[in-house]
Order: C-alpha cells, then structure tokens, then sequence
C-alpha cells in the first residue's frame, strides 16, 4: 500500500503509523485483528485524511459560523466517563453549498479530541427534540457513520439517538444499513423517561430531562473543560488564605507520615520495577482490549508523571480522600507546573502552582475537599514550561511568567478519576494517614511478590547459616570419631 500510494497519503500519518503503536492497535481491534481488512482501512483512512487535509484543520481554516451556529460540540460525560459529542440536529439544515465545509467540522472536532485525549472513545448523542422532515440530510449522517466505521477506529461506544420522530424511521433503516454489525448493537434509541441510563442528569439539558445549565456559545471551544473561571489552581479556598489549627495539624501529621511511608514505598517500587521488567518480557498470554497497567508513567519531554491517565478515589463508603502524583523534571532547565481540574470545589491540590528542579522529583497531593466525592467525569490538567535560570521561582514571577509564555511551548497532559467502589484501587491511593496499597491488586500483588522475595532470600541466607554449621557440625563430628578411633587403636596396641 505504501509503495503504490504513497502520494496519496500524508507523511506525518505515515510517520505516526510507524511510531505510534495504540493507533494500529486501535485499527487491528476494530478490524478483529485480521490483518487485510486492517490494512484497507489504514489505506482508506489515510486517502481521506489527506483529502481533508485533517493535520491542518484549525479554527483559523474554518468558517467562523460553523462553530457559532452549534450544531456540533463536546460536552459531558457518560455514566461510564466517556466524552459526549453532541449534534443538535435542530441546527442543521441541508445545503450542498455549505456541506464540504460542514464535514470539515467533524473531522476538526474528531481530531482535536483524538489528540487531546490520546484516542479515548467518545459518545455520540444525535439529539434529534423539534426536528422535522427539513433536516434530515442522509449524506451528512453518512459521512458521519464513515468517520466511525472507516477513518476513526475503535474510537466509539455507542450512539444515543434521543426523540428520533416517527417521520424519520425510514431514514435511519437505510442508516443502519451504512453500519456494520457492530455499530449497530451501539445504537440506544432513547426518550425522555429512559435516557438516563446512559447520560447522568448532570450532563443533559433540561429539555432531556436533566439539570445542565450548559449554554453554547463561541468562543471559546467549549470542549475545554479547564477553562472555568472558578478556582484555577484547584482548592476551593486560596492556598494564601490561612487554615484551621485542625487542617495545619492533620496536615503536618500526614506529611510526617506521608514522608515516612514514602521512603518505604520508593524501596519497593524499585524492586517492583525489576520484577514487572523481568515478567513482561515472560508474558505470553494476550492483553485485554482495555488493559491497563497498574503502576504507569507519562513520559512527556519536560516532565515524566506518575500515574498517566488515571487517578484513583474511594467512594463514600471506602473513605479514600487522597492521591498522589509524582512528577520528575528530566529536562536541564527549572519547569514551572500548574494544576487544574474541572471540578474546582471539589478538590485541595498542593502545590498547584510551583516549579521543579532539573532532575528532582516532586509530589503534589490531591486531596478531596470536605463531603465531596470523587466523579468518573472530573478530570485534571497539568500544565508544564521550561523557565530561563534568571527566572525567580516566587509566585508573582510564576504568575507573570504564565501570562508570557507562549502556548506552544506549553506542555499539557490530562488525568481521569477513578472511582473504586471496594477498597482495590491499582494507582497511587493516599488514605488519611497513611500510603495506602490495598490487596489483590496487579500492583499489590507486585509488592507482596517483592516483600516474598526478600523474605526467601532472608530464609535462604538462614538455611546457608544453618547447611554450614551442619556441615562444620559434621566435619568436627567425623574428626571426633576419627580421634577417639585413633586412640582407640593406640590403647589397644600398647595392651597387645
């Protein structure tokens, strides 16, 4: 494909191709891992990327109404904490002078998620409330079946269609004849009284049942959950502001215990490290479609973070409040970081607006705030720069530095929460007063087989002990008998 197409495609899919090992896992899964089929989906997808010339879609190359208009956003998430794409379909109407440019909309939206949150799935919410016969338009609804089906793989969950009208029926048999077998099984045909199964209130406008006071408007892009007003750096008070002598007390006994716990805890990661080398070179069996590893680090190029996509909170019920991340300067230059999250009232982040050495780590405590509990749908933003070694490191030089620096040179990754519902949560999980590592999990289990080690190799070193003083036992036993044999002899010569 590549040497009879190749100015066909553009070079810097090619490139990801050949480097990015999730994106051809993503079209192997969705193509059932047979490897043909995958391959004509490659060569499609590419052919059209480079049509669309999608690595170059930008607010700036696109009609500025289409984003006013909404029709097409990211908003929300599902009860399963997957993105909602909305298409209000009561926005569009059918015009084949506008409809280039409309599809270019989709494939902008698509791929500026798909970079921003490394491929995760999304979930597509057609809501279909006061639409008639004037805005059904079939070429448009298969394009963006083909989007799902040919260009993104393995990039949907499912499609929640909401008061599809009777009159549309017709339509959407031919759609689902455009879906394979299993696109289909992702269509939820859903109403007002059922629509919740999917969608929490909290993320559906009233008119759907819900209690989201979300109002579009452009701009900005309102995917952008972290640019709220409220709250940037995270805490729901400032962290100027001074705490109660209760707060300063727990928070000096948890770090004492925190520190304490730490140093433990660095000694076994470090054999952990060893063990989980020595074991995924032995592992055999396949992955799962949606494996993760327990223990994992986003090496990014100015700071490598500890955990990389998740973060781990107990329910009400499991009472784990706390979380840490690790983040480990690797470049030569002081990094400024600032935390944000899209739940500030939520959550205390400490310290959320600093910097870092070169080549020292640091740990930042995400702690929730009072009665708060921890949602599938909060997520956090770490934001990282490379400051000059004149820089001073207070925050007033933070604060203008980051009004200076210029986007580009900002590195940017995301975290999700998890919520554990027992007490197994597999990341970095702080309790109130202690480093927690709860059981039977893949890194718990880590941990016991690296304290199992050291306990046999303690038990083997007695048994050393033990085997050389049986055999300097034996050695001086042989000697006694050979002794008192020798003597034996002597006396028995000297009477004959």
């Amino acid at each position: 494909y590549f040497l009879d197409k190749s100015d066909k495609y553009d070079s810097r899919d090619v490139e990801r191709l050949q480097q990015d090992d999730k994106w051809v896992e993503n079209y192997l899964i969705w193509r059932h891992d047979v490897v043909d089929d995958t391959l004509k989906m490659i060569d499609e997808s590419f052919q059209w990327r480079k049509e669309y010339t999608v690595n170059d879609l930008s607010e700036s190359v696109l009609p500025k109404w289409l984003f006013e208009n909404g029709a097409l956003f990211l908003h929300g998430y599902d009860k399963e904490g997957y993105k909602l794409f909305w298409f209000k379909v009561k926005h569009h109407t059918r015009d084949p002078k506008q409809q280039l440019d409309k599809k270019k909309l989709v494939a902008f939206w698509l791929e500026h998620y798909a970079k921003r949150d490394h491929g995760k799935p999304l979930t597509v919410v057609f809501d279909m409330a006061e639409t008639g016969i004037s805005h059904i338009d079939l070429d448009f609804v298969r394009f963006i079946v083909n989007c799902f089906t040919d260009y993104y793989p393995n990039f949907l969950t499912k499609i929640v269609i909401f008061e599809m009208p009777w009159i549309m029926n017709a339509a959407f048999k031919i759609v689902k004849g455009w879906l394979g077998p299993d696109a289909i099984s992702m269509l939820k045909f859903t109403n007002k009284n059922d629509v919740q199964e999917y969608i929490s209130g909290e993320y559906l406008p009233p008119h759907m049942g819900g209690t989201d006071s979300f109002k579009y408007s452009y701009p900005p892009l309102v995917d952008d959950d972290f640019q709220t007003p409220l709250c940037e750096n995270g805490p729901i008070t400032s962290e100027d502001e001074p705490e109660s002598k209760e707060e300063i007390d727990a928070d000096t006994k948890e770090t004492g215990e925190l520190n304490e716990a730490q140093n433990l805890n660095q000694k076994k990661m470090n054999s952990i490290e060893q063990i989980s080398k020595s074991e995924e070179t032995d592992k055999t069996e396949v992955k799962p479609k949606n494996a993760k590893k327990a223990l994992t680090t986003f090496k990014g190029p100015l700071l490598h973070i500890s955990p990389a996509e998740e973060l781990y909170f107990g329910s009400k019920e499991t009472g784990e409040k706390k979380c840490l991340i690790v983040l480990t300067n690797v470049t030569k230059n002081v990094v400024a970081f600032k935390v944000r999250t899209t739940a500030p009232e939520k959550y205390r982040v400490k310290p959320s607006n600093s910097s870092c050495e070169p080549g020292t780590s640091l740990d930042i405590i995400v702690s929730l705030h009072g009665g708060f509990a921890a949602s599938l749908q909060d997520r956090f933003l770490i934001m990282a720069a490379e400051m000059d070694q004149s820089s001073g490191a207070g925050v007033p030089e933070l604060t203008q530095f980051w009004k200076e620096v210029p986007r580009t040179k900002v590195m940017e990754h995301r975290l999700r929460c998890h919520v554990i519902e027992s007490s197994k949560p597999s990341s970095l999980t702080l309790k109130d007063n202690a480093f927690n590592i709860p059981a039977k999990t893949n890194e718990d289990l880590h941990i016991q087989l690296s304290h199992l080690l050291q306990i046999n190799k303690r038990l083997e070193e007695q048994m050393n002990r033990c085997l050389w003083f049986q055999q300097l036992s034996i050695v001086l036993s042989l000697l006694s008998v050979t002794v008192a044999a020798f003597c034996f002899y002597l006396a028995s010569a000297q009477r004959s």
